[in-house]
């Protein structure tokens, strides 16, 4: 059997400037292929909470294994949220996603928007002595992962696992398997610059649908082992879809979507003070009596929302 590797040959070099999330299918169907360039909105969460170089990776595969995972909302008030919850150094982190879709049609995305944080962003570790990546593992240490989808329906699905390493990719991986019974191969990546910048950040998700053959998995798990990181395909030039499609070579690749995606916090103060509303009637006269008045800040951007003492005695 063929060892599927990527070179210089094989790829078609192009430079985007968006971030795009692009998905579809492959190998008459039993293959569900999602990719995500997820440089740009990386970027955007480093700067908004300045995160140290580890904290940057672990957030950054969190936004970027949430904007994968967004492909199952069809509406504009669908939301996903994940909450991964361990006990290293950087506590826990939280991505929210939403889409918007063309027209109001349910299914037909438009963009992605994603927001997300850490409890501790400026948490750090010194590189792994094994070979000299960051440790993000460490970073988030042991723990659980909780997805919460909101679809519209009676009831929020709401699905937690174990995390198996802390290094996000695998954990989704266990996500799939465990919560949702499919096999699911993910890869995401994050590569920070000798200025702390993100140089590149990504990730793909390949899916096998029920009744794959054995010759379809074979090939395409030997072709993701055989591949270089996500990130530095990225760097060298690749788009997301180059990727892809040297996943499934041979396998006849359909591209069916391809949407932007960003980082984006859709906070307001109408909706911050819903939060104050929801401390409970007691806690709000403490704070008019005491602080005569209150500022509340944004987790997932960091916007502060100043209420002066007539807009506390209002909300009375």
């Amino acid at each position: 059997m063929e060892e599927m590797l990527i070179n210089e040959q094989d790829i078609n070099y192009d430079t985007q400037s968006k971030d795009v999330l692009v998905s579809g299918i492959a190998a008459d169907g039993f293959l569900r292929v999602i990719g995500v360039e997820s440089t740009n909105l990386v970027e955007k969460a480093r700067i908004t909470h300045n995160t140290s170089p580890t904290a940057t990776a672990a957030l950054g595969r969190m936004l970027t294994g949430t904007v994968l995972m967004a492909k199952e909302l069809k509406n504009e008030t669908d939301k996903l949220t994940i909450q991964l919850k361990g006990k290293g150094p950087i506590g826990g982190m939280a991505t929210v996603c939403r889409i918007h879709t063309k027209n109001g049609a349910a299914g037909a995305l438009k963009d992605v928007v994603v927001k997300g944080y850490a409890d501790n962003p400026r948490a750090d570790l010194p590189t792994r002595e094994s070979d000299g990546k960051l440790d993000v593992g460490g970073l988030v240490g042991k723990g659980f992962m909780n997805v919460m989808m909101d679809l519209g329906l009676k009831e929020p699905y709401s699905g937690s696992v174990p995390l198996r390493s802390g290094e996000i990719a695998e954990d989704f991986s266990y996500y799939y398997a465990l919560s949702k019974q499919v096999p699911a191969a993910v890869s995401l990546g994050v590569l920070i610059g000798e200025d702390l910048s993100v140089l590149k950040a990504g990730g793909f998700m390949v899916q096998l649908l029920p009744g794959a053959p054995d010759k379809l998995i074979d090939d395409i798990e030997r072709s993701i082992s055989f591949m270089p990181s996500v990130t530095t395909l990225l760097n060298a030039g690749a788009t997301i879809e180059n990727i892809l499609e040297d996943i499934t070579r041979g396998y006849n690749l359909d591209i069916s979507d391809r949407v932007d995606c960003d980082f984006s916090c859709d906070c307001s103060k109408e909706r911050m003070e819903e939060a104050l509303l929801s401390i409970g009637k007691e806690e709000i006269k403490k704070i008019l009596e005491e602080d005569r008045g209150a500022e509340v800040c944004c987790h997932f951007c960091n916007k502060k929302y100043k209420f002066t003492e007539e807009e506390i005695a209002a909300l009375l």
